[in-house]
């Protein structure tokens, strides 16, 4: 019996079954996210230490030292602007101070509307000019006397505005030879120009010519100069007859020979000549500074650009 049941004993058979490496779980994954979170603080930080002004820095570094001071005091801090861009405000040019709401709309606007203005008031000075231009003409045209005197008489519209010139004819010069006495025809022209620019609201500049034959008096101290600034100073008077006010003339020059009408000839009688423009309010505001101011009478000597200025008599 012993003999049998240990025949029908049972034989166990253990195999060991080799498998993968056991599942490690998800640390693997937060502890990738703290790193790259790290990384992105620490960049963050990096570009804030880089676009934060000096002041801003030095207050950041007295609230940590003693913030409570910072906090009953006051002082300039992180906080005392609400952008991170110099400046702070929604207006990115500026690079200093804090910038209100709409600072820079309202500078743009200022500017455009400044912008436009002078836009505007160039086709004004346009239009007035053309009007004037065709008046001018027109009274010449319808007066028999002055339509004798046309071919004398040259009007051109130029970037500085209207300039109205009244030559000299060998025949028919403007002024006595020599002097500064006008002619009888030639205060006729003026006062038929002067009345033509009663309305008109624009500075107007005087320039007095001449050709470039030597003056014969050059030798005790009156040449062409001082010949072309009298000239211009006894038109001016006669405008003034004319009843044109005296503040309406913004300078009035002696030009002498420096700028020829005339160059291939320049003893040519053309070139003895009084030149009236009409000026638009730009070259008004380049030639007085945008300030108005009293009546000058300006001689200009051998260099063109300066000037010697004599105030007239008070």
């Amino acid at each position: 019996m012993a003999g049998d049941a240990k025949k029908l004993q049972p034989i166990i058979i253990k195999r060991v079954k080799k498998g993968g490496h056991a599942v490690h779980g998800g640390a693997w994954k937060i502890a990738y996210a703290d790193f790259v979170t790290a990384m992105m603080a620490f960049f963050l930080l990096m570009w804030l230490l880089g676009s934060t002004t000096e002041g801003d820095k030095k207050g950041i570094s007295d609230y940590f030292q003693s913030p409570m001071k910072v906090a009953m005091q006051g002082g300039s801090g992180a906080g005392a602007s609400a952008s991170i861009i110099n400046g702070g405000g929604s207006d990115l040019t500026q690079s200093a101070g804090q910038a209100k709401r709409g600072d820079g709309a309202d500078r743009k606007a200022k500017k455009m509307s400044g912008e436009q203005a002078k836009a505007e008031a160039a086709k004004r000075d346009a239009k007035m000019l053309a009007a004037l231009s065709a008046k001018i003409a027109g009274a010449i045209s319808s007066n028999p006397k002055m339509a004798e005197f046309a071919s004398q008489i040259r009007l051109e519209i130029t970037p500085d505005g209207l300039q109205i010139q009244i030559v000299d004819n060998q025949k028919r010069p403007m002024f006595d030879s020599g002097s500064a006495s006008l002619k009888p025809y030639m205060r006729e022209i003026l006062r038929e120009i002067g009345n033509a620019l009663l309305d008109v609201e624009n500075k107007i500049s005087l320039d007095g010519h001449t050709d470039r034959s030597a003056y014969g008096n050059a030798g005790k101290g009156y040449s062409n100069w001082e010949l072309s600034a009298d000239r211009a100073n006894a038109t001016r008077r006669e405008l003034a007859n004319a009843g044109m006010p005296e503040d309406k003339l913004a300078r009035v020059v002696g030009m002498a020979s420096s700028l020829l009408l005339d160059t291939d000839d320049p003893l040519s009688p053309t070139n003895r000549r009084i030149s009236i423009l009409v000026m638009t309010k730009d070259a008004e505001e380049r030639l007085l500074g945008g300030q108005r101011v009293p009546l000058e009478i300006e001689l200009e000597t051998e260099t063109p650009q300066a000037a010697v200025v004599v105030q007239p008599p008070r």
